[in-house]
């Protein structure tokens, strides 16, 4: 099985830090965010990995050929001209997964979740990608029917409400950051140049099952800003 990082991102929230570095290189006891995610991706036996660059993209491939992939094969997607957010930062790199179904992370989670668990649950259920959520607060949800299949995406902040298919009873989940998608996907994408996969996702859920696999006794912390990194440093030696 292949792999994504999500590592192009700006890091606007990360500041001062990202000023002079990739948030993907932020460190948290002494490792990166990207080797953190590389090593925990290798626990599962993956180990074919494709990371997306632009933000100070000269720095993480630096990184990485000083560390030999941290014992991965890594390929870079070179988004320097233009940063395409995870919906066109993937499609970008469609060519890559030619092995099946593959998995997808953003390089400032940090998790515990049992991959193996998740892939099983995505193999027993044949969606078309399924997302790691839990029941944390947030401000901007996945909505859930009974059967864990996405139908819409809510920003408690702003009010804004997206849904896909009209259903009562909506369960609010938090996005984790990681997929687990099968390489269908792409005849299906129609959007082109920057997008997000979260509006991807809500444009398929009418015809396509999108499933969420809830993971909310595992340690997770989304290293997003500054102070999260001592919240991380607590619970990932």
């Amino acid at each position: 099985m292949k792999a994504m990082i999500f590592a192009a991102g700006l890091g606007t929230r990360f500041k001062p830090w990202t000023d002079h570095h990739p948030k993907a290189l932020a460190i948290v006891n002494g490792k990166t965010l990207l080797q953190r995610n590389i090593e925990w991706l290798g626990l599962y036996g993956i180990r074919d990995i494709i990371v997306n660059v632009h933000h100070f993209a000269d720095q993480i491939v630096d990184s990485v050929k000083k560390n030999n992939g941290w014992g991965a094969k890594i390929t870079i997607s070179d988004e320097s001209d233009s940063v395409l957010e995870t919906g066109g930062g993937l499609k970008k790199a469609g060519w890559f997964f030619d092995a099946g179904t593959f998995v997808v992370v953003n390089a400032d989670i940090l998790t515990d979740l049992d991959l193996h668990a998740m892939i099983s649950d995505h193999r027993s259920n044949k969606p078309l990608a399924t997302l790691a959520i839990t029941d944390r607060k947030s401000s901007r949800y996945f909505l859930f029917n009974e059967k864990q299949e996405l139908k819409g995406w809510r920003n408690t902040k702003t009010g804004e409400e997206k849904i896909s298919v009209p259903s009562s009873n909506l369960v609010e989940k938090a996005f984790s950051g990681i997929h687990i998608i099968e390489p269908g996907i792409f005849d299906l994408i129609k959007q082109e140049g920057k997008f997000s996969m979260v509006d991807v996702y809500l444009d398929l859920a009418s015809k396509e099952t999108i499933r969420g696999f809830n993971h909310s006794g595992s340690k997770l912390v989304d290293v997003g800003r500054p102070e999260s990194v001592a919240e991380a440093e607590k619970l990932f030696k």
